[in-house]
């Protein structure tokens, strides 16, 4: 049976069309309504992450991983990938935010819902480790920012080993 990290993994394989090599060859394809937002998105998480992760270009999307160096067994469904843990994209109708430790850490994520209307006055459209902005307008980036120091690379491993055990 898939857990829950090959689900939101997978799914996010289909809806990517992106084949940019670069961050900012990826911001430079997007429609030009999206590049500011997306380019403030991408500095706003760069700024805010705890020491410890990389940003690379993963699964056509840019990615935040957990470096080889740091976690050489990498994602489990593929060890040759560096284990991601916020990778953000523009899919057909919105940009999202995969934050893979929003459904490790239920008490994040209960945290995140709990923060959210303060910030953003429509509805929150989340899945699993998914936060969708179809109006770039209203990402909240002081939360994002937030979010992104919530969790440490020592705090991610040891949640994405736990998850790994069941």
């Amino acid at each position: 049976s898939d857990t829950l990290l090959e689900k939101s993994t997978s799914a996010r394989h289909t809806k990517s069309f992106h084949t940019a090599s670069l961050p900012e060859k990826y911001i430079e394809s997007l429609p030009e309504e999206r590049r500011e937002y997306f380019a403030k998105l991408r500095e706003v998480i760069k700024n805010n992450l705890p020491e410890g992760f990389e940003e690379v270009m993963q699964y056509e999307m840019i990615s935040y991983v957990v470096p080889k160096s740091i976690f050489p067994a990498g994602y489990h469904c593929n060890p040759e990938d560096p284990l991601a843990f916020i990778s953000i994209g523009s899919q057909k109708n919105h940009i999202a935010i995969y934050h893979m430790a929003m459904h490790m850490m239920p008490e994040l994520k209960a945290w995140f819902e709990a923060e959210y209307p303060k910030y953003v006055k429509t509805k929150l459209d989340a899945g699993k480790s998914c936060i969708r902005f179809k109006n770039p307008k209203v990402i909240p980036f002081d939360l994002i920012a937030e979010l992104c120091k919530k969790v440490s690379v020592d705090e991610y491993l040891a949640a994405y080993k736990t998850l790994l055990k069941k």
